[in-house]
């Protein structure tokens, strides 16, 4: 992870806990890098924020999972710096402080992830002073009423608390004495109707939920006590291959058009030259996508579209891949920047690098889109459009297929592992948005 003082780092720190937007980007003025108007914003601290022309350029990409982690999809929540990706719930004072969310006073509540996700794997290191009530919620409005019905709430108690650690709430109840002042790993499986729990390695509760909920956000809670978190990160579940790494089935080719699309003896899905699009034959609404991704030379421009008007010229919301940055500073993105949503809103940061194979995740969730490059949080965008058929024009919340690019001429990009999920609607609507 970048831990450079920089121009990003501390300008973000500031505007994400105010309004979470990006910073030391342009954005398109129809956009920003936000989360919905109605989710209530983080207190504001006191850092003073660092005037951009005053700061210097973010050189270094950021890193926050070993390359073992991404190969197998992980993304990170929490960037060690800011609290881009979440939102608070209620007034309380939620912070950052030496790579980690700290919280110990004011109104009880959550700190939500502002992405809602399916299925998956959450990975969360937690310290919890003596007497402090807190706990992690799962598949959960922004402010739930019951953890019987409409959440699940992963308790961080002590062992004389009516639901201990590891207890879901109103659920179901461990047994054993889990208290600690030391650092505790949650390790939490949410997979169809069941939720696994792992404390510090060992499975410590396994619970089958009559009516799942299929998806919500992530909830940190202050209710009683200091409480810290650090090392938030997620695997999605579910995925499902679309490409075979062997000839293009289940794609359109569009051979009236410049790109040329092959499959290499590598197994690759490879394009060059342009303009041109690969369509997939299936359509997509809500879905978590991840893919690899390679340039074969410097500043080359491509994409892929998504929600797509099947059979048009790509006109779907275009997640850009270009990883030119401008003045050496990886926050000065070229043409959007990687992870960025084209003439919608860009990476916060530039954080892959030409000619070498980097991941990228995109959640599009009714209005709501974010992106991840390398496990680094780069978009967090509400598309506040009038609705329109087009994604070019307005807001499209309904399903369309996916293409990939060719831009231009110079186009040589390869992709593998392109993987998919299509989101479950929750059992009942989350009225408590």
């Amino acid at each position: 992870m970048c831990n450079q003082r920089s121009r990003f780092a501390n300008c973000c720190f500031c505007w994400s806990l105010i309004t979470l937007a990006g910073c030391g980007t342009s954005t398109a003025p129809t956009a920003s890098n936000a989360p919905p108007a109605s989710v209530a914003p983080v207190a504001a601290q006191t850092e003073t924020e660092v005037a951009v022309e005053d700061a210097p350029p973010i050189t270094e990409a950021p890193k926050p999972l070993a390359d073992i982690e991404l190969a197998q999809g992980w993304i990170s929540l929490f960037d060690g710096e800011t609290l881009f990706g979440w939102t608070a719930a209620s007034k309380a004072n939620w912070r950052v402080e030496d790579n980690t969310i700290v919280v110990d006073q004011g109104e009880p509540g959550l700190l939500c992830s502002t992405t809602r996700f399916g299925d998956y794997v959450l990975h969360v290191e937690f310290r919890s002073a003596p007497g402090t009530n807190s706990g992690i919620f799962l598949h959960t409005p922004l402010k739930p009423k019951d953890p019987a019905t409409d959440c699940y709430e992963l308790n961080i108690a002590d062992s004389d608390n009516p639901f201990p650690t590891c207890s879901l709430v109103k659920r179901s109840k461990t047994s054993g004495n889990f208290d600690s002042s030391e650092w505790q790993k949650y390790d939490v499986t949410v997979l169809g109707d069941k939720v696994v729990v792992n404390l510090d390695g060992a499975q410590v509760l396994e619970y089958t939920d009559p009516e799942p909920l299929h998806r919500g956000h992530i909830g940190l809670q202050l209710n009683q006590g200091k409480i810290e978190f650090r090392n938030i990160k997620l695997k999605p579940l579910g995925m499902l291959s679309m490409f075979n790494g062997e000839d293009l089935t289940g794609w359109k080719t569009y051979p009236e058009m410049p790109s040329k699309f092959t499959v290499t003896d590598e197994g690759y899905l490879n394009v060059k030259d342009g303009r041109g699009q690969l369509e997939s034959e299936g359509s997509y609404g809500d879905f978590v996508l991840q893919l690899e991704c390679i340039t074969h030379a410097e500043q080359l421009n491509s994409g892929f579209f998504f929600r797509c008007i099947p059979g048009g010229p790509m006109n779907g919301y275009e997640s850009q891949i270009h990883n030119g940055f401008e003045d050496g500073d990886r926050s000065k993105p070229v043409d959007c920047g990687t992870g960025g949503i084209f003439r919608r809103v860009n990476a916060r940061l530039v954080a892959a690098n030409d000619l070498n194979w980097f991941n990228k995740t995109v959640i599009a969730d009714g209005e709501h889109v974010a992106t991840w490059v390398n496990g680094y949080q780069v978009v967090d965008w509400i598309d506040d459009r009038a609705p329109d058929e087009n994604p070019r024009k307005g807001l499209r919340v309904e399903p369309g297929t996916i293409m990939i690019q060719g831009h231009d001429p110079t186009t040589d990009i390869s992709f593998r592992n392109l993987q998919i999920a299509e989101l479950t609607p929750r059992s009942e609507p989350a009225t408590a948005e």
